[in-house]
């Protein structure tokens, strides 16, 4: 079952208050991650990620010291570096310009009135070191391209203010501050501009009122959503503007988005979208917050496969296709959406080059939470460990989330 079909049942379900759900169905919806920067490089060559990089790096205002030192995903330039031995992993994984920048794990954590709150912790690669490191203090992050700088959000969502975290050091260069609060952020594919969605509530609450079943006890479930929009923000000067976008519902009061619900960036930047939990699946805005059509490559996508369009643009990432005790993915044609390739894996994270991904696996015979990162590529049914399986005993509290950009 996919998300979109895990949206759409638990809705129907909490109306009815019939067939129990899955126990942690909750979290499925709230942290369903959006397309990650590794994608956002679709439609440069190779050779223009280096001038990506470039004009993304210095953003924060650090200076351009030629002694400054080279950071780690830098330093190991080998086209797969892979840790099959490491899960949660500890030292850094990458696989061509791709990285794994960060992961996260969640935990519910129950609050004074009933209610309960997703809760990430992050770790971050350390760029002085090649190794993840815990950063407790942030409770939403990106990465932009390049991994010199991080986009933070402190706790206590929605919050008014972003940081721009410098990775070599460490520390907060700069903080933007916003008048509206801030559920989430990410980056434009060059760097360059940051969307940042704006919450009422915190996007993360589960609401005691709204509780869900695994058919043994009642558990709090995804809240109302409580969007406003979204901030376009300039990262080198702070200026950021704000639009106002609506929730839709429909003839039965329902909205068209889940609780979370961030903005991202259109593969060439100068649009923004939403993801939707029916038909067509997502909405594309200017930067003046008015609707726009879908671009040609990107109107076969959906928002919950986060590979996206290839480096190219001649690919996409498609859905779960396996059958039986397969594993398996389909690659598609983005103007067309029709069957190009299937391959290993149960979901697909992120391109390396037009050939290979990055993609979540299963070991056979074990259920959807022994899995770990793999390296597959198109026209092969092999893979390359990147990662450690999950521990068979882990639930969905144990699982974690990564976070790529491009290194």
């Amino acid at each position: 079952m996919n998300v979109e079909d895990l949206v759409r049942d638990s809705l129907r379900e909490q109306a009815a208050q019939e067939a129990p759900v899955p126990g942690d169905l909750a979290e499925r919806v709230l942290t369903v991650r959006r397309r990650r920067r590794a994608r956002a490089i679709a439609g440069t060559s190779l050779a223009a990620v280096a001038a990506v990089v470039a004009v993304a790096v210095p953003v924060i205002g650090a200076d351009s010291d030629t002694r400054e030192p080279r950071p780690a995903s830098e330093l190991r330039d080998g086209d797969v570096v892979a840790h099959p031995d490491q899960s949660p992993p500890r030292d850094l994984i990458a696989a061509g310009g791709t990285a794994l920048a960060a992961f996260s794990t969640s935990t519910k954590v129950g609050q004074p009135d009933g209610d309960a709150l997703i809760t990430r912790t992050y770790r971050l690669l350390d760029q002085r070191t090649g190794r993840y490191r815990k950063a407790e203090r942030w409770s939403f992050l990106d990465v932009a391209p390049g991994m010199r700088t991080a986009a933070v959000l402190e706790r206590g969502l929605p919050t008014q203010r972003i940081g721009l975290l410098d990775l070599l050091t460490g520390k907060v260069e700069r903080w933007i501050p916003v008048k509206r609060g801030v559920g989430g952020v990410e980056f434009s594919p060059d760097g360059r501009k940051l969307v940042a969605t704006t919450y009422e509530n915190d996007p993360d609450r589960l609401d005691k009122d709204r509780p869900i079943s695994d058919g043994k006890k009642e558990e709090p479930g995804p809240a109302d959503p409580s969007r406003t929009g979204f901030y376009l923000v300039d990262v080198a000067s702070g200026d950021a503007h704000w639009n106002e976008v609506r929730t839709k519902t429909d003839d039965f009061g329902m909205g068209d988005i889940n609780t979370r619900q961030d903005f991202a960036f259109s593969r060439d930047g100068s649009l923004v979208y939403s993801g939707l939990i029916r038909a067509p699946h997502h909405q594309y805005y200017d930067v003046d917050g008015r609707e726009r059509s879908a671009p040609a490559r990107e109107k076969h996508l959906r928002w919950y496969v986060e590979a996206g369009l290839s480096p190219s643009g001649k690919l996409a990432a498609g859905d779960f296709a396996g059958s039986g005790h397969e594993t398996a993915s389909e690659v598609i044609d983005p103007l067309t959406g029709k069957h190009v390739a299937k391959v290993p894996g149960q979901q697909l994270l992120a391109w390396v080059d037009d050939k290979r991904l990055i993609a979540w696996d299963i070991a056979p015979g074990t259920s959807e939470y022994r899995n770990r990162l793999v390296l597959v590529t198109i026209g092969s049914k092999k893979t390359v460990p990147l990662s450690g399986f999950l521990s068979p005993k882990a639930d969905a509290d144990g699982r974690w989330t990564p976070v790529f950009a491009a290194r």
